[in-house]
């Protein structure tokens, strides 16, 4: 994989978008790493905001509620940003809707930064944690989370029997993501892994969730073209022969990232 991800950002807007409705029913992984990344991160409380990016439906938001005197919560998408005001309601928060890409604050607002499965939807990582860093006040802190390369291998290697496309988003190692920041300028951070197996009633019941949860293929290299019933169901046959009669179960590669600045 390249130092960049491929991504079409304006389908990943239009995915997330809408998703919002039904998120939160769909969003149970997304909320256990959520909670395994504040168990993770840092207790101190911050004397400046912090800053929720990707923060969908204000999970994260809600939860950081009293670490800072204040949270801005960003979102590209609008209607997930209008989902979370209404999730946070009587918090002292401010949304914005925006491009994580294009962090639009000045130098050292921040005394944390929060980031739950979003910044695999980045085209530059590298900029981001740049970014962040300027964002950051002396001694300001990162805690993230977002998906490794081993992720929905099951499902990639179902679809690769089907055809050439690009059936599921390239994600970034553990490597890459150490590789970025120290390009970006930081000195001070920890990485660590971990590998989850989520079981499903059927490959259309994941594919659902992906859908739902607005996890659509981004990849510039996707078929144009819609996917074809038959290929669908070889899709699934290939995959449900992979678990040899057992149940269906996709693959997360969850990644964590403590950083101080």
């Amino acid at each position: 994989m390249v130092d960049s991800a491929l991504l079409d950002k304006a389908k990943v807007r239009q995915s997330f978008a809408a998703a919002a409705e039904g998120y939160d029913a769909l969003a149970g992984l997304q909320r256990r790493v959520g909670e395994t990344l504040l168990a993770k991160s840092f207790c101190a409380a911050s004397s400046r905001p912090l800053l929720d990016i990707g923060c969908g439906t204000g999970f994260l938001t809600r939860h950081l509620a009293g670490r800072a005197p204040a949270s801005v919560a960003l979102d590209i998408a609008l209607p997930m940003l209008q989902t979370a005001r209404r999730n946070c309601t009587g918090l002292p928060a401010a949304y914005v809707c925006a491009d994580a890409e294009r962090l639009p604050f000045r130098d050292g607002s921040f005394g944390q930064i929060y980031s739950n499965l979003a910044v695999q939807w980045c085209e530059d990582l590298s900029a981001l944690l740049a970014d962040c860093r300027r964002v950051l006040c002396a001694d300001g802190r990162l805690a993230l989370s977002t998906f490794g390369p081993r992720t929905l291998a099951e499902l990639k290697a179902a679809w690769g029997k089907v055809d050439d496309f690009a059936h599921v988003n390239e994600f970034y190692s553990v490597e890459q993501i150490r590789r970025f920041l120290v390009a970006a300028g930081w000195s001070r951070f920890e990485l660590e892994a971990e590998l989850v197996s989520q079981p499903y009633p059927s490959v259309l019941a994941l594919m659902r969730e992906l859908k739902g949860i607005g996890a659509h293929n981004a990849s510039i290299h996707r078929n144009p073209r819609p996917t074809s019933r038959a290929s669908l169901q070889r899709m699934i046959a290939h995959y449900e022969a992979a678990m040899a009669g057992g149940p269906i179960v996709a693959s997360y590669e969850i990644i964590y990232l403590r950083a101080m600045r």
